[in-house]
């Protein structure tokens, strides 16, 4: 099993309000944790205060600061410094850089990577049997037309190259349009249902709208006059 108990070697941003709040403990709490107090509540105080600080403070409060508080003219509120009171309105670790948030992919976005990486890898064997097959095509066309073999190599390999650059001219237009292609059908698979769902509140059209019958009236308790 972990160790149940977190880490407490963070610091906690030293607010105006928390420096306030130091200030009116600092005469009444014992003279150990007053000379703990006093860094954090002198005229240039630093950004932070350890977490393990307000800790001390609030566990004080608690137990035998208790009737200290309550002595006090007024009497201090011992919840006032609880760890809830105390860290409201700060930040934990200002100093720390954490990492950007990356959140977790949809199933509709999965599903459309896999399918373009489907596509992706279809595309790139295609392009290979295609150069494959031209090279292959000139250098038979040529050895049925008696060339030397070193003009059927030189042949095949300028047919090759070409269709290589065709074939990557149109891998790069196909990957440019793909993606925003994709991404425009998962929006439209999302905005569909709400759509289909959506109810017509308009306002109703002259003909929609019944007007009463004098019978109507009648039989609804009202009497009409003779």
């Amino acid at each position: 099993m972990g160790n149940a108990n977190p880490p407490q070697d963070f610091n906690i941003s030293l607010e105006p309000h928390l420096i306030d709040t130091l200030q009116t403990l600092l005469p009444i709490v014992p003279a150990d944790l007053a000379k703990t107090l006093d860094p954090y509540v002198s005229p240039s105080p630093p950004a932070t205060v350890p977490y393990t600080v307000l800790q001390s403070i609030s566990q004080w409060a608690r137990t035998s600061g208790l009737e200290t508080l309550q002595s006090q003219s007024p009497p201090l509120d011992p919840q006032a410094y609880s760890m809830i009171s105390l860290l409201a309105g700060t930040t934990t670790s200002p100093e720390r850089k954490f990492g950007e948030y990356i959140p977790a992919k949809e199933p509709e976005e999965m599903e459309a990577e896999r399918i373009r990486e489907r596509k992706t890898i279809t595309a790139l064997l295609n392009a290979l049997l295609s150069i494959l097959g031209s090279g292959f095509a000139v250098w038979w066309a040529a050895d049925k037309l008696g060339w030397r073999n070193e003009w059927r190599v030189l042949l095949a390999m300028f047919a090759a190259i070409v269709v290589a650059v065709a074939e990557a001219v149109l891998y790069l237009i196909w990957q440019s349009r793909h993606p925003s292609s994709t991404v425009k059908r998962v929006k439209t698979r999302r905005r569909v249902p709400s759509a289909r769902h959506k109810k017509d509140d308009g306002p109703k059209q002259p003909d929609e709208i019944k007007t009463p019958v004098v019978g109507d009236m009648i039989d609804g308790g009202l009497r009409r006059r003779q």
